[in-house]
């Protein structure tokens, strides 16, 4: 990454937030996948960052795109949706990153099921952001511009 280049990030959505915007609105929010994503790429301009947005339903293709970026992203915002509870396999792979991890879900996890309480996703993140819908993933850039423009001046 040249000086001239802006960083990049990944932003990585697990299963079914692609049925957002119909999947349990009073939970999740009305906006779509493609609505914050959108919304994403517009706050990242302004933070002088580029966006990589992938969704999958898929674990092993999520652990196939982590380890993908690990040449190319500066940092990683990941909603795992369902496989923040139950995957070792990415938590393996986001433990194989350098880069900064920030974990997002648009629901607040702690007032849910308490399964839903336990997140492998945390055990490699620098931070986790719950329960802001959509705004929550806005407010993970702003997090990964500050630690990005941190490092860059150390």
């Amino acid at each position: 990454m040249t000086a001239s280049m802006p960083a990049t990030i990944l932003i990585l959505n697990g299963p079914n937030l692609n049925l957002l915007g119909s999947r349990e609105p009073d939970l999740y929010g009305s906006e779509t996948l493609t609505d914050i994503e959108a919304a994403c790429h517009d706050h990242a301009k302004g933070l002088g960052l580029t966006i990589d947005f992938r969704q999958s339903n898929n674990e092993g293709e999520m652990v196939n795109i982590i380890q993908e970026v690990r040449e190319s992203a500066a940092g990683l915002i990941v909603n795992a949706g369902a496989l923040t509870h139950t995957s070792v396999a990415i938590l393996d792979a986001l433990l194989a990153l350098e880069q900064p991890v920030v974990e997002v879900h648009l629901s607040n996890l702690f007032r849910r099921e308490n399964f839903r309480h336990h997140s492998f996703v945390s055990q490699a993140a620098c931070g986790m952001i719950c329960g802001f819908r959509s705004q929550g993933y806005l407010m993970a850039l702003d997090a990964l511009a500050h630690m990005l423009k941190e490092k860059s001046e150390a």
